[in-house]
């Protein structure tokens, strides 16, 4: 603390001892003021000593700022904040008195301490034998608090701000009107009672109060000098000149100190906000754990000694938290409800964990929850919602709270309260600071739900697989059967493209699948079990539609057979692999609908795959399977080719949606048309994989006419499924989806076969001569589809 002096009053005497003196007045003379004034101006010399020994620096600085007022000119006019005024009238230790306010400033930046130090200095250079500082927490002259004084050892920490009654008293005044007042007890002022002084204490005689504002208008404190009935006597004008100076240069610090007290605040706010950001993203383990993170961190923004969050139930209209009381120590628990008594709190740790519940509008936070309203209570016990029984039940005394609204997209979805400043009350600054950190509390919220949804919805998932690999995986039975009949050691005709499906049952066709798999790859690297219960388990996968079904998927995989049984080793092993079980998976799962019909309906599959939806779930049922236990028939390959393989089979599924053909057969038909395909560039190889797909996809139009006119009576009847399900969506199929227009079926074919199956064969046969049969067949069914077409159209014209 520094200190500007004080000042002694001393009466003034004439030496009139020496020869001058002698010289001038007889011992009988009288003495009169123009004598005196005629020998000082003769005698300037002995003023000037008498002066600078007898009177002090404050009354010289009395009497020029007189003699300042008194004069005439305008251009040596005192004005309140200029420069020139300071020079005069401000004490001697000005320069210290800066000098010890930047040290301050450096040393004990808060507001409080600077205000503190400068009435100190006020008073003193007035020479005030006391003063009383009053704070004005947020600007209203009607919220005094009375500042109780900082001592060295508490330079660290806020002091405990005291709430005065303000109603006439002279601070209030002053607040109110923003003037500086003078005061002597037994001297009546009419803006005053008469009794005014007499509420003060009796050693107070003589008073002079300040406002202390910031540089826009602002209240900051109001500053009460007194001084008792001595030989000092009342204040005079220059006293209130004096002190305006020194708030003048005083408001600078203030200035400064508010500016370092924001600066300082911000940054703060942004290392907390950091850190709460941090722990949304870094640290989301569950939302207990990071409401407790959130509310350590506000305790420690706003210095509070307890916190709450609680959750709006929007279904109950209730607020709910099973994190409260965060801070306790002990067994009991202060106010969190505002009116509700949470039963058997048990202690753990620094907070307070039992699901409690109440309903919106019950206590405090209830309040805000339903009104939005922020509330910074400081006198809890004023507060006609606070419930005093959770104190007496808890031997917790609830003070101050601050209770505040956490709001997403508009609507409040939980409340924040804050119990118990260490120091003083919650401040504006503290509301502020809050209400941002309710913002990032709120987003915290936010992502902890939507974690905790995705974290339960993955533990959904794995008990809905656990029970869906249980149903959808092969019996015991199933696969003990399997294993007494054994793989066929040979299959005659098997190998032809003609091969037809339809003669086969089910599980006879599972039994063929797993001959094709040994004969083309042996059982030397492959598990016979795994592949067993492999096979059984893609034959279980498929639904009971009418084409895309298990003999579809059986049918394709015959036909990738025998392309790869004729081809002479045309692809390696792995592609082998891959095109064989890709084509055995590749309708797996398939609903009966196309891409389109999913997009269209907005199904959960079209949310998750946006292009070639219906391939991509075909791979990842394919994925599924490979993944439960015992199924896994490529788990004997190198690390290398396991991946390769499982790249591969990815392509070749996703090969087999027909958008994707288009661009395929361009690409293929531009390079064989140039010369320049290679079966050693890599790019080549996947283009004529993924035609090869598509050719044993489509192999039912290059069967023999019976095997094909049963498939298309199949495929239609899934096509006006379809149909229908439009139709109930208040949608117009197109018309080959129509039952009521069967005779479109003709033309369809023609269509299809010419656009898509012809040409898909043409280069297949081109770079594979050994699939001419599927060229060959594919032509002679078109021409038969024509001649229905025609017998159709004529039918139609008579």
């Amino acid at each position: 603390m520094f200190c500007c002096g004080t000042r002694k009053e001393r009466s003034s005497r004439m030496d009139t001892d020496g020869d001058h003196s002698k010289h001038h007045f007889h011992q009988n003379t009288t003495i009169t003021d123009d004598l005196v004034t005629t020998y000082i101006s003769e005698h300037p010399e002995l003023l000037e000593k008498y002066v600078m020994e007898n009177i002090e620096t404050q009354q010289l600085e009395r009497w020029i700022i007189r003699k300042m007022k008194k004069k005439s000119d305008p251009q040596n006019a005192i004005r309140k904040t200029s420069l020139s005024r300071w020079k005069f009238c401000v004490h001697a230790d000005k320069r210290q008195m800066l000098q010890e306010i930047t040290k301050n400033l450096q040393n004990q930046p808060a507001k409080d301490h600077v205000l503190w130090e400068l009435a100190n200095c006020i008073c003193s250079a007035v020479g005030a034998e006391g003063f009383r500082l009053y704070v004005a927490e947020k600007g209203d002259p009607d919220e005094l608090y009375l500042h109780p004084g900082v001592e060295p050892s508490e330079a660290s920490t806020s002091p405990q701000l005291q709430r005065t009654n303000t109603g006439v008293s002279i601070p209030a005044y002053v607040a109110r009107n923003r003037e500086p007042v003078r005061l002597s007890r037994g001297k009546p002022d009419s803006r005053f009672p008469d009794t005014v002084m007499d509420e003060l204490s009796s050693s107070m005689v003589h008073i002079q109060c300040h406002p202390i504002m910031q540089s826009d208008g602002k209240l900051i404190a109001v500053l009460e000098l007194w001084r008792g009935d001595d030989a000092q006597g009342p204040f005079y004008e220059e006293d209130e000149e004096i002190a305006c100076s020194y708030l003048m240069w005083g408001g600078i610090a203030l200035h400064y100190a508010h500016l370092y007290f924001n600066m300082n605040k911000q940054r703060q706010l942004n290392d907390f906000l950091l850190a709460v950001v941090k722990s949304i993203f870094q640290d989301m383990i569950s939302i207990d754990s990071l409401v407790i993170k959130i509310m350590n961190f506000a305790q420690r923004l706003v210095d509070a000694d307890r916190a709450s969050l609680f959750q709006v139930d929007p279904r109950t209209k209730e607020l709910y938290s099973t994190i409260f009381d965060v801070g306790v120590e002990t067994a009991g628990t202060p106010d969190m409800l505002g009116s509700v008594i949470s039963e058997d709190q048990d202690n753990i740790g620094m907070y307070t964990s039992k699901e409690i519940r109440f309903a919106l509008g019950t206590g405090i936070a209830g309040h805000v929850a339903l009104t939005g309203e922020i509330l910074n209570i400081r006198d809890a016990y004023s507060d006609s919602r606070f419930n005093r029984a959770v104190d007496q039940f808890t031997g917790y005394t609830t003070k101050t709270i601050l209770c505040m609204p956490i709001y997403i997209r508009g609507y409040i979805i939980g409340v924040v309260q804050m119990v118990n400043k260490h120091n003083g009350y919650f401040t504006k600054d503290d509301e502020e600071a809050f209400e941002t950190f309710a913002i990032y509390c709120g987003l915290a919220l936010h992502h902890a739900k939507l974690y905790d949804k995705i974290r339960k919805s993955e533990q959904k998932y794995k008990v809905a697989l656990d029970v869906l690999s249980y149903h959808n995986t092969c019996t015991e039975g199933e696969y003990q059967a399997a294993v007494k009949t054994g793989i066929p050691k040979n299959l005659p005709g098997v190998d032809s493209y003609y091969f037809n499906p339809f003669e086969l049952k089910d599980l006879e066709k599972a039994r063929h699948a797993m001959y094709m798999f040994s004969d083309l790859f042996g059982l030397q690297t492959f598990d016979e079990e795994c592949l067993l219960k492999f096979i059984l388990t893609v034959r279980k996968n498929y639904r009971r539609v009418p084409y895309h079904n298990w003999t579809h998927g059986f049918s394709v995989a015959n036909s990738m057979y025998c392309i790869i049984k004729h081809s002479k080793g045309a692809f390696n092993t792995n592609e082998c692999l891959a095109l064989y079980v890709g084509a055995l998976c590749h309708d797996l799962d398939h609903r009966g609908k196309n891409n389109k019909f999913m997009l269209e309906t907005e199904s959960p599959l079209a949310a998750i795959y946006s292009t070639s939806t219906m391939e991509h779930h075909h791979f990842n049922q394919t994925v599924v399977i490979l993944q439960q236990e015992g199924h896994n028939i490529f788990s004997k390959l190198q690390n290398d080719d396991y991946k390769q393989v499982l790249s591969l089979l990815k392509h070749c599924i996703l090969a087999t949606d027909l958008a994707v053909f288009f661009p395929n057969k361009a690409k293929l038909t531009e390079i064989v048309q140039i010369g320049s395909f290679s079966w050693n560039d890599a790019e080549h190889r996947m283009l004529i994989q993924a035609i090869a797909m598509t050719g044993s996809d489509l192999s039912a139009s290059a069967k023999p006419w019976k095997i094909q006119a049963k498939t298309v009576k199949v495929i239609f009847e899934e096509f006006y499924d379809q149909g229908d399900a439009e139709k109930a969506a208040g949608r117009l199929p197109i018309p080959m989806m129509d039952r009521n227009q069967p005779d479109q079926q003709p033309s369809t074919q023609v269509g299809f076969l010419t656009g898509i199956c012809i040409p898909c064969y043409n280069l297949l046969y081109t770079l594979i001569p050994e699939t001419k049969a599927l060229l060959d067949m594919c032509h002679k069914n078109l021409d038969r589809w024509r001649k229905i077409d025609e017998e159709v159209k004529t039918r139609e014209n008579k």
